[in-house]
């Protein structure tokens, strides 16, 4: 797959690739390996040699506790025998870290349930970082005509698109059209003033703000992988630190406040109640992913502590963040979008204080929870919000709204429903009446 692609690629295995090539690359994926290793030695040769044939990022994936089969397995070693009679060795989570960090003496990344990545290129491991932090923003829209900038909008606009990406006059690596626009303007800030003048103001302030929160939110998780000095970090972020915060110390400085005000239930609890974006209940603040870039910094740093140790949950859409527990949990609806009480698949739930990971799959259940007041877990922005909203104030005004905290199954709701006299059509709430009549034969 990776070669119909164009992506150069060589694989080698033991049993099923044994002529395979095994050659220095910049990414190696070392994909459900040492899991099936019996000798723990044995596994960290194979780490290590993966490790050496790398020039940028390891990848390596492993089985996780929770994938392990119910049934009871006959125990050898640290892992199990399978009914082929074949090892398998099922990680939790933080184990599977370790091993990794242990071995390899640097940081590992969490990427999902079982899978890691390992950079050797420091650099390109903080962009990647500070990437997951960096909110998409949109260009500010002119409030006016400019003839010297219609004259010039062949590299003004790239320009602004380059202002909304960095919050700042970008750097002259950082925007091609850089050279230009000296050679026209005289220099970069001149520019930026004729931007400035046909565009309103509080845009740019509000751009800025928010990567100066992006920044903070990068820097205060990235302790959790030993800081690199300044001159390590790519020359973006450098930029970033010096136009937003002043130095580094003072960046890192406040970045910490942060991180360790996370680790406070008061103040995690006075963030949830302050929050203007998802449903608040008695011990939690859930959101839709699509919100999570407008939870102010205490909470995304919360949350990505939490994702730091488990990575993406695949499938997750909506995010509980426990205000006193020091819990988060991702969850699972995958007819959100569709089905206006959607069924739950999957919880994930992870404990800060303790590390663990508890998994809840409902896959199987025949009558699983259901989702209602969709509209109140979304942001303001989102284009269904309306339409759920809609239906909720029908179901409120109707008394068959449920509460925040309610758990109704599908047969349970349906039951309720039809003893209400409504039914469900899409997104919208009918009356059951209206409905026979409407399905009644004509004479």
């Amino acid at each position: 797959m990776l070669s119909d692609m164009s992506i150069a690629t060589a694989g080698w295995d033991p049993v099923h690739r044994p002529n395979g090539e095994r050659q220095s690359a910049d990414v190696v994926n070392l994909g459900y390996v040492i899991n099936v290793i019996e000798d723990p030695q044995e596994r960290q040769e194979v780490l290590r040699k993966a490790w050496d044939l790398c020039s940028r990022v390891l990848t390596v994936a492993a089985q996780v506790e929770f994938a392990a089969p119910d049934k009871v397995q006959a125990v050898h070693g640290d892992g199990i025998l399978t009914s082929r009679g074949t090892f398998q060795k099922y990680y939790n989570q933080y184990e599977l870290r370790d091993l990794l960090q242990t071995v390899l003496e640097t940081d590992a990344l969490s990427a999902a349930p079982g899978v890691f990545y390992i950079f050797k290129d420091e650099e390109a491991k903080q962009q990647f970082v500070a990437n997951k932090y960096h909110r998409r923003l949109t260009v500010p829209q002119r409030r006016m005509s400019e003839v010297l900038f219609e004259q010039n909008k062949d590299v003004l606009e790239p320009f602004m698109v380059a202002l909304t990406q960095y919050g700042r006059i970008p750097g002259p690596e950082e925007l091609a059209e850089s050279t230009a626009i000296e050679e026209r303007f005289g220099s970069l800030i001149k520019a930026y003033r004729l931007v400035q003048k046909v565009t309103d103001e509080e845009p740019w302030k509000q751009i800025a703000q928010r990567r100066t929160e992006d920044l903070l939110v990068y820097l205060a998780l990235a302790r959790f992988r030993r800081r690199p000095p300044i001159v390590k970090l790519p020359l973006t972020i450098q930029r970033d630190i010096k136009s937003f915060l002043g130095s580094y110390p003072a960046a890192c400085e406040k970045a910490d406040e942060l991180l360790f005000l996370a680790g406070n239930a008061k103040a995690i609890d006075a963030a949830c109640q302050r929050s203007t974006v998802g449903q608040l209940i008695d011990n939690a603040l859930t959101v839709h992913e699509s919100a999570l870039d407008s939870l102010e910094p205490l909470l995304r740093i919360y949350e990505g502590c939490a994702r730091a140790l488990v990575g993406n949950i695949e499938g997750a859409n909506l995010i509980k963040l426990h205000r006193f527990s020091g819990k988060v949990s991702y969850i699972a609806y995958p007819e959100f979008e569709k089905d206006p009480c959607p069924a739950i698949q999957l919880r994930v739930k992870v404990s800060l204080r303790s590390l663990n990971i508890d998994v809840f799959d409902y896959s199987e259940w025949p009558n699983p929870p259901l989702l209602f007041r969709k509209d109140e877990f979304l942001p303001a922005e989102h284009p269904q919000k309306v339409l759920f909203g809609k239906l909720s104030k029908q179901m409120a005004r109707a008394g068959v709204l449920p509460q925040p905290d309610a758990r109704f199954s599908r047969s349970q709701w349906v039951d309720f429903l039809q003893a209400s006299g409504y039914v469900m059509k899409g997104h919208k709430l009918s009356s059951s009446a209206d409905t026979s009549r409407a399905n009644r034969p004509q004479s």
